[in-house]
């Protein structure tokens, strides 16, 4: 598949010239200068939205705001006739700080969930930081939303809207993206009920989300991680430093869900979640923890324990044992959106 470059942002410059100081820095990922220069090695190759036939899942690009530059790749099975699919509001990982909607890994992944759970998904490529802080990624979620909500009122006037059930609307995401979609859920828990109608959301995917703390937990502190793990403590720490607006530090609500400053998870309106952990991700116990603080907050909440694999092992790594794994995933997906 051909290489494109729908958003520059997400591939950046391969040098910089000024010879300003890095300030910031995640090897291969991502190189941050003092005069605010931004480099993005392309470490992982965007691509078009082909797919084999055999798949069975067709994928075009949509514009969602020209202005910002927000778009989202679409992925629609082919293969279901009749009834018509929920829907996965999708947000890549990448620590809010890099990746694409374009990425291969995403494309490849998202395209099989596509056609083995049998929905339409709706992979939103949304504004990065450090140009972007946060909240730049939430505000881009819900502008999507409510861009979706536009093409339920219109009609089936679209090639995928045809096949979409607006009732049925889940939103998703891994590591950072996970985070977008619990604060996306988030805001819509404190706006009215009828605010989106007629779409109506029935849950939330949260895969390995990307949380932290300026206390660390026992994962943080003692998981080994291999050389080239998906997400280490260093790099962590810098995507947050990178991401949380000026002045703010890990204990921000954004990040820390469960910290001092937060909202109380009991007095939020939130979706039914499913939250996928890896135990070999040092994010293991803090998604344990929030897994907890759901429950007891009488929020509806359930979580899978992958064995053997870490961070980012459905997109990032081909072993046969986190293939294994990326189909169980696949398979508890399915049956979540399915009920």
């Amino acid at each position: 598949m051909a290489p494109i470059s729908l958003d520059q942002q997400h591939i950046g410059k391969d040098t910089h010239t000024s010879g300003g100081a890095v300030i910031e820095e995640i090897k291969g990922l991502i190189r941050v200068y003092k005069d605010g220069v931004v480099e993005r090695p392309q470490i992982v190759p965007c691509v078009t939205t082909a797919l084999s036939m055999e798949l069975g899942v067709t994928s075009r690009d949509v514009v969602i705001d020209k202005f910002t530059n927000i778009w989202a790749r679409f992925y629609v099975p082919t293969m279901y006739h009749g009834n018509k699919l929920p829907l996965l509001v999708y947000f890549h990982g990448g620590g809010f700080c890099v990746g694409s909607a374009a990425w291969s890994c995403y494309h490849e992944f998202l395209a099989k969930l596509s056609a083995k759970s049998g929905c339409l998904i709706m992979s939103l490529n949304y504004r990065l930081a450090p140009e972007n802080p946060l909240p730049a990624a939430y505000e881009d979620g819900l502008k999507a939303l409510i861009w979706l909500k536009q093409q339920a009122l219109n009609g089936d006037s679209e090639w995928w809207s045809r096949l979409c059930d607006f009732s049925k609307i889940f939103l998703a995401g891994d590591s950072a993206g996970a985070n977008i979609a619990h604060n996306v859920a988030t805001r819509l828990g404190s706006m009215e009920a009828m605010a989106l109608k007629p779409l109506s959301l029935k849950g939330n995917i949260l895969i390995q989300p990307f949380f932290g703390g300026e206390v660390r937990t026992h994962s943080e502190n003692f998981m080994v991680q291999p050389p080239r793990s998906a997400l280490s403590l260093a790099a962590s720490d810098t995507y947050w430093r990178l991401a949380l607006p000026d002045g703010s530090n890990r204990d921000n609500p954004w990040c820390n869900p469960l910290s001092k400053g937060s909202i109380k998870l009991e007095e939020i309106r939130l979706l039914p979640s499913m939250v996928c952990i890896s135990e070999m991700d040092i994010l293991k116990d803090r998604n344990l923890e929030f897994c907890t603080a759901l429950s007891r907050a009488g929020k509806r909440v359930e979580y899978v324990m992958y064995k053997g694999v870490g961070h980012a092992f459905q997109v990032l790594c081909r072993s046969q044992l986190s293939q294994t794994r990326t189909l169980e995933m696949v398979a508890h997906i399915k049956a979540f959106i399915s009920r």
